[in-house]
């Protein structure tokens, strides 16, 4: 299986399950931790998806991302954003609700695992 491949099968299972550990996936996927961490930095840099150390820890997916969703890039987002303040009453209201639906969700500050 190619390294794309895996990728994206290892996003998708992370949007179904929300978590899952390092060394499940590595199982899973039949290959190394290592690459496994590789693969996490590659999606990390696209997606929401962070990790977690200590008890409970693991590999997580933002909560409200769906990785079959199609969401606006960075920069799209943060000109509505700016945008944003220059408004009043329905029209900021629309403009919120569409950063809410089509702006992905932050992600927290990446950990290493």
């Amino acid at each position: 299986m190619s390294a794309l491949k895996r990728r994206k099968r290892i996003l998708y299972a992370l949007n179904s399950r929300r978590q899952e550990t390092l060394e499940n996936l590595a199982k899973e996927f039949n290959v190394s931790k290592m690459t496994i961490r590789r693969d996490i930095d590659e999606l990390s840099g696209c997606y929401p998806i962070y990790t977690e150390q200590g008890k409970g820890g693991g590999i997580r997916v933002m909560e409200g991302f769906q990785a079959n969703k199609e969401y606006i890039n960075t920069e799209q987002t943060q000109l509505l954003k700016r945008i944003l303040p220059t408004l009043d009453g329905k029209d900021a209201q629309l403009m919120e609700e569409l950063l809410e639906r089509f702006a992905m969700p932050d992600k927290p500050k990446k950990r290493v695992i």
